[in-house]
């Protein structure tokens, strides 16, 4: 599979994603007997997922609320020579967008953090999925966000993460809400899913100093082996920048 992006960096900031997707299309494959399948993109916005699916040979819809980011995703899918639907709204409106049973896989990263009702969200996600088909949700986690604003030296907003039910460290911050793991697993439970393993997305590489990865021979490919490493460590997968997790639906 081919990494959205010719940059060494955000190839490890993602490469955990990629792997458990490259594995859900694999399945979904010999499950379907299809090479192509549909997917869609919840909140895809300039198509950093949804280009690089579709140079695989799958039909891939976009759904975005901003005009400005489904035009970037048009200019970028021509540049790439593939085409991607692109549809504007919202996640939760699925269900008036697209066809019941439709699609078989559906991205749902960084969305459930700024939706009106993250359970609705799912919902409607659901709804267009086929039988066995598959949600990827990855969201903010609150425990990464308490350890970066500590690393920036705000201690009172770091603690404040941790006693926040949203996982917010104050009234500036930019996230609406934050999810741990447990809290990812429970929410597609709670909407028909069967959740697959945990993974932890972006454990060192928010981390990492860029000069360290420019500076040296091999270290990008470093960082992202240790990435993967870590993806499922029942520690440090607690304390990644993001939670990633495939959702079933039955």
């Amino acid at each position: 599979m081919r990494a959205e992006s010719a940059t060494k960096t955000p190839a490890a900031r993602t490469a955990v994603v990629w792997d458990a997707l490259r594995s859900a299309l694999a399945e979904r494959a010999a499950a379907t007997g299809r090479e192509a399948l549909d997917i869609v993109d919840a909140g895809g916005g300039t198509g950093g997922f949804a280009v690089p699916l579709a140079e695989l040979g799958h039909s891939v819809t976009v759904v975005d609320p901003s005009p400005d980011s489904l035009a970037a995703l048009e200019r970028r899918a021509k540049e790439k020579g593939v085409s991607v639907r692109s549809l504007q709204g919202d996640a939760d409106g699925l269900g008036e967008l697209l066809q019941r049973d439709s699609a078989d896989l559906v991205l749902c990263h960084s969305v459930l953090e700024y939706v009106e009702d993250p359970r609705s969200a799912l919902a409607a996600v659901a709804g267009v999925l086929r039988g066995q088909g598959v949600v990827s949700v990855l969201a903010a986690n609150p425990i990464a966000a308490a350890v970066h604003r500590a690393l920036a030296g705000q201690f009172d907003e770091a603690r404040a993460v941790l006693d926040d039910p949203d996982g917010r460290w104050g009234d500036r911050d930019p996230t609406p809400r934050r999810f741990t793991a447990d809290a990812v697993s429970e929410l597609l439970t709670a909407t028909g899913f069967t959740p697959g393993p945990v993974h932890g997305v972006r454990v060192f590489a928010d981390l990492v100093p860029s000069r360290l990865l420019d500076g040296e021979p091999g270290a990008a490919e470093s960082l992202v082996a240790l990435e993967q490493a870590a993806a499922q460590h029942r520690v440090l997968r607690d304390i990644a920048s993001q939670v990633h997790v495939l959702g079933q639906r039955g």
